[in-house]
């Protein structure tokens, strides 16, 4: 079908991915004719300046206060705003929400295209991914849509990044799992380091995103796999010796193996971090490799995006 979005509604927008894929929609040229974000009470009360910005951005823009455990809410906000474009930026806790915003989105009468909330490590990237503890929130959604949900009625898109450069580098839970400490030059390195890993920074994903609302026919029915760059730990560490001054850092290299087992105690202790040592282990073990992503599918060309130089300078700034 012939179909360009105009009415968009972000789930999560002001969350840890949602700020930048919302501050992309806001600054896209040509506009979309109207935004809506769908957000709680508690964050109206406590971000003001951010919503405040948004507004001003030019783009007219709605703010709906409800519960997105509420069915009701969230059906009232696609009946109310008439969105044909829904976009979800809900963070890992919430995903299991999901399942209803697609049902409703589906029952919905004007709600014609949905982006899953799938930013991230690809969860069908190979035989293992099935069993994968971290992937199964996103695989139930996955399956519930192929067995209910109508391709005719809505069209779906996963946008897969692989990790967020930005977090990737500072693993503040535990360094063994991979870090980058510019205040004492220390970094902690998978295995020799020369395991590459397909990255996204945060500020691109929002630029795929709006990349792909700009291409629905390429987009339609797709996982797309987009990375800003793929490097090894061995070109990042280079860059941020050459980014703070030339001198060598110290590096410890923590042996998959040893990942592995962390992994495990993590998961069987019931441990916070469980997860991103299970993440982790998927990148070292190539799990952000493909024979070829999808950027140019979308209109992304490898001037596009961040460079490895841009995100390490833009890492350094923050610290």
């Amino acid at each position: 079908m012939s179909f360009t979005p105009s009415r968009l509604l972000i789930f999560g927008a002001t969350g840890a991915i949602g700020k930048y894929i919302t501050e992309a929609i806001l600054a896209a040229k040509p506009t979309f004719s109207h935004v809506s974000i769908f957000t709680s009470n508690n964050t109206v009360q406590t971000k003001p300046e951010l919503l405040a910005r948004w507004k001003a951005a030019g783009v007219p823009l709605s703010v709906l206060v409800g519960d997105i455990t509420n069915a009701e809410d969230v059906a009232n906000a696609y009946k109310v705003e008439k969105p044909d474009t829904v976009i979800s930026a809900l963070g890992r806790g919430a995903l299991t929400i999901q399942t209803k915003l697609v049902e409703l989105a589906e029952a919905s009468e004007s709600v014609k295209w949905l982006f899953p909330s799938e930013y991230g490590t690809d969860i069908e990237h190979n035989a293992k991914s099935p069993n994968e503890k971290p992937h199964q929130n996103k695989l139930a959604l996955r399956k519930y849509i192929r067995e209910n949900i109508s391709e005719e009625k809505l069209k779906i898109t996963y946008l897969v990044t692989g990790p967020y450069f930005d977090m990737w580098v500072n693993a503040k839970a535990n360094p063994k799992m991979g870090a980058f400490e510019p205040a004492s030059k220390q970094a902690y390195v998978i295995d020799d380091g020369e395991g590459r890993v397909g990255f996204c920074t945060m500020p691109d994903v929002g630029k795929f995103l709006v990349a792909a609302l700009r291409h629905p026919e390429q987009s339609f029915g797709k996982a797309l796999k987009v990375q800003s760059f793929v490097v090894t730990p061995n070109q990042v560490l280079a860059e941020y010796e050459k980014q703070t001054g030339g001198d060598k850092w110290q590096v410890t290299h923590v042996p998959l193996k040893e990942l592995e087992e962390l992994e495990t105690r993590a998961w069987a202790e019931g441990a916070g971090n469980a997860t991103g040592f299970t993440l982790r282990r998927i990148w070292a073990e190539g799990g952000t490799l493909y024979e070829k992503n999808d950027n140019e599918l979308i209109g992304v060309g490898p001037n596009d995006t961040d460079s490895l130089a841009t995100a390490v300078g833009r890492a350094l700034a923050k610290n």
